[in-house]
């Protein structure tokens, strides 16, 4: 992953039962998956964990990797994601994902720390939902995808996600694996 986080050991992830590693992200991250299972209604059935996704921008090419896709009917209709600290700089990579990881876009997006949440409408980049309450329940959901159309991004505007993506994401993530700080 490239990132270095304080390892505490290892745990079980509610979702996959999968072994990972027991970080104080990770724990929030299972914090999330528990509400999303035992609070919203989702089976762990329409989950899919840890979903890699290709960018490539120029001829290099990273990977970014989004921790809740939930999927109805078969489609990806919303992707969940922690993001720690401020929540407001991770908005736009996390739209740019949903724009980008199916056929279609992606209708919803969920980013949060495991307290401050943003639920956004994808199509129109908008906040229409705060806190980890306004993550739609699974049967919400259901209705809501009910009456929108899935759209589908034309390949000019794919680019410009994939570059937003590829400079919030992944050079990034690079950056801050080969930093090493100076002092002051």
């Amino acid at each position: 992953m490239g990132k270095s986080h304080l390892i505490l050991g290892t745990a079980t992830d509610f979702i996959t039962g999968q072994t990972v590693a027991d970080t104080h992200d990770e724990q929030v991250r299972q914090k999330i998956a528990k509400l999303l299972v035992g609070k919203k209604g989702y089976a762990k059935t329409d989950i899919t964990t840890r979903v890699p996704l290709s960018v490539t921008v120029d001829n290099d090419t990273g990977v970014v990797t989004l921790d809740f896709v939930i999927v109805l009917k078969d489609k990806a209709v919303m992707i969940v994601q922690f993001g720690p600290g401020d929540i407001v700089s991770r908005q736009r990579p996390l739209l740019a994902a949903a724009r980008l990881l199916a056929p279609h876009v992606i209708p919803f997006a969920v980013i949060s720390n495991g307290e401050d949440t943003h639920v956004m409408d994808v199509a129109t980049g908008r906040v229409i939902g705060e806190g980890l309450d306004a993550i739609f329940s699974r049967d919400t959901l259901k209705e809501k995808i009910k009456v929108l159309p899935l759209l589908s991004l034309p390949e000019k505007k794919r680019e410009g996600e994939q570059r937003i993506l590829f400079c919030m994401e992944v050079l990034t993530e690079r950056e801050c694996a080969t930093y090493v700080c100076k002092g002051c």
